[in-house]
Parts: C-alpha cells; sequence; structure tokens
C-alpha cells in the first residue's frame, strides 16, 4: 500500500457534538497528541513517502500550539499542510486573522465545516470570518458542509451512517434491503492512497478499522505490511462490501438499513469483542464518551 496523504486527528476531543459525527466527536471525548508524538509522526509520514498532511479532529484548533507548531514542523519537512476545523474561535474576522496568522504561507488548504449541524444555517457566522481572514491572508480555502437526512441540498455531502449518525439520525433516514449493500462506496479499502492515524497512533484505513499503530511499529512497515485481502474485516468487505461481512461472520441483522455504512458499522459493533484490536478504539464507536 502506498500513502500520499495522511489526516492526523489531533484530538477526539470537540467543541460540538454533532449528530451527524462518525469518530463521536464531544467536549468530553479523551485522546490528545503531544509535541514529541506529531514530530515523530511526521518523520514517519516521510520515510513512508507521504506528500501531504492534514491536521483535524475532533477540533484541532483546541490544541492551538500543538497545532501551530504541527503546521510549522509539516511545512518545513516539505510536506502539503492542510487543517479541518470548526471554526469555533474565529469570532470576528479580525481575531481570526490573528489565530490563521502564524500559519500563513504554511497552508495549502484551510477548510471549514459549516452546515445546521454545527451553526443552525449553512454558512454560520464564525464560519465564515474564518474564511473571510484566511483568504486576507493568502491561505487557499475550502468547505464541507453535510446536508440533512431528509435529503442533501445543493452542494451539500450526504450524511455517512456510521458513529453517532447511525444512533441519532437513522431514524430519519430512509432504508433499503441490506443484501443490495454489496460493495463499500467510500473508501478504497485495498489502495487508499491516504489513511487517518489518531490520537492514540492508530492508522485507520477507514475510522474504526486500525490496520497498525505507528507507536508500535514505523508507518512504512504497516503499510508494507497491509494485505487487504487477508485483513479479518477489509477483505469480506473487498468481496462483496457490508453484506459479505455479515455474512462471513454470521451477523445477526435488520432487513433494512439507511446505507452502508450504516450497515457495517453495527457489523462492526458486533464483532468488536472478536477483533478487538482492529475495531478500536472505543472512541470511534461511543464507549465512555
Amino acid at each position: 500500500m502506498k500513502l500520499s496523504g495522511l489526516h492526523i486527528l489531533l484530538t477526539y476531543q470537540c467543541t460540538f457534538e454533532c449528530d451527524h459525527c462518525f469518530i463521536w466527536g464531544s467536549p468530553r471525548q479523551a485522546g490528545v497528541l503531544s509535541l514529541d508524538q506529531v514530530r515523530q509522526i511526521l518523520m514517519q509520514a516521510r520515510e513512508a513517502g507521504v506528500e501531504s498532511i492534514y491536521f483535524e479532529g475532533g477540533e484541532p484548533f483546541l490544541y492551538y500550539p500543538i497545532l501551530v507548531h504541527g503546521v510549522h514542523l509539516a511545512a518545513d519537512m516539505g510536506f502539503s499542510v492542510g487543517i479541518v476545523s470548526n471554526a469555533y474561535w474565529a469570532t470576528s474576522v479580525a481575531d481570526a486573522t490573528e489565530w490563521l496568522r502564524p500559519m500563513a504561507g504554511r497552508l495549502a488548504d484551510f477548510t471549514v465545516s459549516s452546515d445546521v449541524f454545527h451553526c443552525g444555517e449553512c454558512l454560520g457566522e464564525q464560519p465564515q470570518n474564518a474564511l473571510v481572514a484566511a483568504k486576507w491572508l493568502g491561505i487557499p480555502t475550502g468547505m464541507i458542509s453535510i446536508g440533512q437526512p431528509e435529503g442533501a441540498e445543493h452542494e451539500q455531502g450526504e450524511v455517512m451512517y456510521r458513529g453517532r449518525a447511525a444512533v441519532k439520525l437513522v431514524e430519519r433516514a430512509g432504508r433499503r434491503p441490506w443484501r443490495e449493500f454489496d460493495s463499500c462506496p467510500h473508501e478504497d479499502l485495498r489502495d487508499p492512497g491516504r489513511v487517518h492515524l489518531d490520537p492514540f497512533g492508530n492508522v485507520h484505513i477507514c475510522q474504526g478499522i486500525v490496520i497498525g499503530n505507528v507507536f508500535e511499529a514505523p508507518l512504512n512497515q504497516i503499510c508494507e505490511a497491509y494485505c487487504a485481502d487477508e485483513h479479518p474485516i477489509c477483505g469480506p468487505l473487498l468481496d462483496g462490501g457490508p453484506a459479505a461481512l455479515v455474512e462471513e461472520y454470521h451477523i445477526p441483522h435488520d432487513e433494512t438499513y439507511a446505507d452502508a455504512c450504516h450497515l457495517c458499522y453495527n457489523a462492526r459493533l458486533a464483532l468488536r469483542e472478536t477483533f478487538s484490536e482492529i475495531l478500536g478504539p472505543d472512541q470511534m464507536y461511543g464507549v465512555d464518551v
């Protein structure tokens, strides 16, 4: 497996507790990377041939000094660097400019999450302040916006029914027969190009499916050792999607589900005790949050 991108979850903690969040982000979540750990991860990423680094969460600005140092380190090491934030800190354009100024010239992308889950409107005041400040500073910008279960508005993404969404939003969604979910529509599980790395060092091929830990083995070794077809979760998913995962392990299930993520997430919940090293950590599955 060859990686070009690494998305670093600086923390699982977040200022919000959005119903659609598939990593169960909340103010009560535990887990944050130290600066030394960030430095170690970036060195491993360089050795693994990674070209782009994203800092996200949770909400990475909650640990602002670590974020700023991490952005500087990554940029100085030659990575293309991005951040994903909910912009809770952008209380005015002037203030947002000061928050972003130390990273100007080093960010290739600054993306804000803005939708009714975060702001009660499609573009809230704080995300708008952050976007304006970023443009003044010459920082390229983007926006992530997720629509409501009843149907996404123009240019809004769809809810993926995993994590908290599989509990909080699924009753508002339409349903389809479980056998229809015979592929993974969102991730290339064989050669994803990018993976997520959480505050405990876990490398996620998809959030909640772990293929190794960088504090136990270097990232390049994890990539070299990964064989998707032999992985106990990814193998069945590649063979026939979440429906195949259910059949492979004879998992009790409903007749209908909101989407492929919904069936997959429920199947993984049932398999956590069997594959505790792979299906984790607890934060990804709503335990003790």
